[in-house]
């Protein structure tokens, strides 16, 4: 009989999957035809399978079902939202790498939240500077002092039925947040990756952690590190969101918004409907990108 479930690990090829209806952990090894026509079941897959040895709770995956997304590296599949973690203050905001992230996002189709942490240490008129930027594009924006408990409560109900990564630089507040949304640890060891501590060797491998029915944390070492370059730079314009709608404006087909003439993005900045530092970020995020399709081969 064949049951659905979700892929919660997987290590050296031997998959964990849940069953969806039991909630079991099944031990799955996967049918050969995968290898065959080159697809790798991941972390995120639903799967159906079968069960071979119910005393061992031994399967095996017959077949994975349609991928909402797929993100190369990590590996990890059907994410539904990336909470994109900012400091105020210690490191001071990464703007760049929050366009960058919100583009990835945008690019996999993965519903982004911008938090911004650690509001304490700065004047409430420089964090509201920043929020009305990505607020006017549309972008949701919560606040939080994951030290003092501000906020964790509307993050916490964020999570309600998705799957959701935390990204963010190193020093950002990631561990803090999440021992601050669950009051007990999330594995028996006392932490996982996504808390980064100092001493603790972290897995390379991502895994999915179950907080009720329908609520995964995805832990994904070494996402804030994500590379973007699947996104090319003639289609970067088309994930800044607020960019897309002037792009139609541009007097020439294949605007690259750099440094053409009569383009509809460039005078949508002049009416003061796109942020001016936003874009200064897109031009370096488009010249980075050109830099690599220049080495690409």
């Amino acid at each position: 009989m064949q049951n659905k479930g979700i892929i919660i690990s997987n290590i050296s090829n031997m998959y964990m999957v849940e069953d969806c209806n039991s909630n079991n952990i099944i031990k799955c090894n996967a049918r050969g035809k995968f290898k065959e026509k080159n697809i790798t079941p991941t972390v995120g897959d639903y799967v159906n399978f079968c069960i071979i040895d119910e005393n061992k709770n031994e399967g095996i995956i017959d077949d994975i079902l349609e991928r909402n997304n797929y993100i190369k590296r990590p590996k990890i599949s059907n994410l539904t939202q990336i909470i994109f973690v900012i400091s105020m203050k210690m490191p001071k905001p990464d703007l760049l790498m929050l366009d960058k992230q919100l583009s990835f996002a945008e690019f996999n189709k993965i519903k982004p939240i911008i938090c911004f942490n650690k509001i304490d240490l700065v004047q409430e008129n420089d964090i509201n500077e920043i929020e009305k930027i990505y607020a006017k594009i549309g972008y949701e924006v919560i606040k939080t002092n994951a030290k003092a408990g501000i906020g964790i409560d509307i993050l916490k109900n964020k999570l309600k039925n998705n799957i959701t990564a935390f990204s963010g630089n190193s020093g950002v507040g990631k561990s803090t947040l999440i021992n601050s949304i669950f009051s007990d640890e999330l594995t028996k060891e006392g932490s996982i990756s996504i808390k980064n501590k100092k001493g603790k060797n972290t897995t390379t491998n991502t895994f999915l952690y179950k907080i009720d029915d329908s609520t995964y944390i995805a832990d994904t070492p070494g996402f804030s590190t994500f590379d973007i370059s699947e996104i090319k730079s003639e289609e970067l314009y088309k994930y800044f969101v607020e960019f897309k709608e002037h792009a139609n404006n541009c007097e020439f087909v294949g605007c690259t918004h750099i440094k053409e003439l009569n383009c509809g993005i460039k005078d949508a900045i002049k009416l003061g409907k796109i942020s001016k530092d936003r874009y200064n970020r897109f031009c370096k995020i488009y010249l980075e990108l050109k830099e690599k399709e220049a080495h690409k081969w």
